[in-house]
């Protein structure tokens, strides 16, 4: 089994405003942090509703959405002006008003040396971010998001009638 850093999405949307610490390497001392950015990963890939024409697409003016093939919305950040006209279109909320800034940190899994001392999963107060050993288990509501990426996420699938 591998390590993952791991993130409960219902124990992390609790939290009004997320203080945990981020050793993102390329920025060290900023005050953002990748947890959004995975946070809006996981939505994207476990909540959104793929809609066949989405209206968070069309409500951008910027073209920063973009539907891909296989369905899953990708935010290109250095078109996205951050005005959250998507979030406001969507018809099901899945679109989080907290996860699209203007400045986005993608996270980096803490390239740093020593691995096993993850800043966000040491300083989560409510325990939402972990690195530990985890698997999938659709049981449980865990899916993997890449490879060192575990969320705990009420998965959205499209049931045919």
């Amino acid at each position: 089994m591998a390590k993952r850093l791991f993130i409960d999405l219902n124990k992390c949307d609790a939290c009004e405003k997320c203080a945990v610490h981020c050793a993102y390497f390329y920025r060290p001392r900023m005050t953002d942090h990748g947890i959004l950015g995975l946070r809006e990963l996981a939505t994207f890939v476990l909540i959104c509703r793929r809609c066949e024409e989405p209206s968070c697409v069309a409500a951008c003016k910027f073209d920063a959405l973009e539907r891909q093939a296989d369905g899953i919305l990708k935010r290109h950040n250095m078109r996205c002006v951050s005005c959250k006209c998507c979030s406001h279109a969507c018809p099901f909320g899945t679109i989080y008003l907290d996860t699209l800034s203007f400045y986005d940190v993608k996270c980096d899994f803490c390239a740093l040396p020593g691995g096993d001392k993850i800043p966000c999963a040491i300083d989560c107060a409510k325990q939402a971010v972990e690195f530990r050993e985890v698997e999938e288990s659709p049981k449980d509501g865990i899916f993997l998001v890449g490879e060192r990426l575990a969320v705990r996420a009420p998965r959205w699938n499209k049931k045919d009638v």
